[in-house]
């Protein structure tokens, strides 16, 4: 196991590596396309991936991501009143085929997976993008990390013990100063090609940091959600991780808060 997982590893590296520098259509391209897996794999978990709610949450989808690429965001809350009209003549008018948690939780993917991950793309197209981008990874892998090493070594009172028993408070804490640390590092190293955002070391600390804890969040809510419907992984397509929502579970969460504080410290 531990080399199917690594060998995964490596290929998510090199795949993350090729996109995310290119960036462009081939990022939008893949952050699209990964939206969809998620969505379906949500969708799956609902039993609704293949019925009329699930095509229309996956046309939600398509239409969020058209607005994205075609720089029409502010018509993003009449997608998103739309969607509900929509998901409700289905509800109504195919009743009693679905429950209302399906549907509610139909809606909820939307923002979730597809809005969420969006931000890899949205970051990645902000001035300075090709440096800030990497900051995703840094709060979610590299806090990941940290809280695991500092977590075996010192960790003893548990984070959340009936959710995740070996997850400690040390650890958490742990991958929020480490992520922090590697942040401002990673400013510190490339102040001088960055140009959006003023004394970059420190602001990169304060995004990885406030990365690392949503990152953590992230990771706990995907746990839960999978104790709820009693399975251990999303999917299967990634040999020893999981689905997509498995490894993405982190930077779900920590794409748009990069995105957000970057624009907000910017110049």
């Amino acid at each position: 196991m531990f080399w199917v997982r690594f060998r995964s590893s490596i290929m998510l590296i090199v795949i993350t590596l090729f996109t995310v520098i290119l960036g462009g259509d081939l990022l939008f391209a893949v952050t699209c396309l990964i939206s969809f897996i998620g969505l379906t794999e949500l969708y799956k978990l609902l039993k609704v991936n293949n019925s009329i709610v699930g095509y229309i949450g996956y046309l939600a989808c398509a239409a969020y991501y058209a607005l994205i690429y075609f720089k029409e965001k502010e018509h993003f809350m009449l997608l998103v009143i739309a969607f509900m009209l929509v998901l409700m003549i289905a509800y109504v008018f195919a009743f009693p085929k679905y429950r209302s948690e399906q549907i509610c939780l139909t809606y909820f993917g939307l923002f979730y997976v597809a809005v969420m991950l969006s931000h890899i793309y949205q970051v990645r197209m902000l001035d300075d993008g090709l440096w800030l981008v990497w900051l995703l990874f840094i709060g979610a892998w590299g806090s990941d990390t940290c809280a695991y090493l500092v977590g075996i070594s010192i960790g003893k009172h548990k984070m959340t013990p009936k959710l995740s028993p070996k997850k400690s408070i040390e650890g958490g804490i742990g991958g929020i100063l480490g992520a922090a640390l590697i942040g401002f590092i990673y400013g510190l190293a490339i102040q001088s090609k960055i140009s959006s955002i003023d004394n970059p070391q420190i602001a990169f600390a304060i995004i990885c940091g406030a990365s690392s804890i949503v990152s953590q969040i992230g990771d706990l809510a995907a746990s839960a959600m999978k104790r709820n419907y009693e399975i251990k992984d999303y999917g299967k397509l990634i040999p020893g991780h999981g689905g997509i929502l498995d490894r993405f579970d982190s930077i779900i969460f920590t794409a748009p808060i990069v995105y957000y504080l970057a624009v907000f410290l910017g110049n």
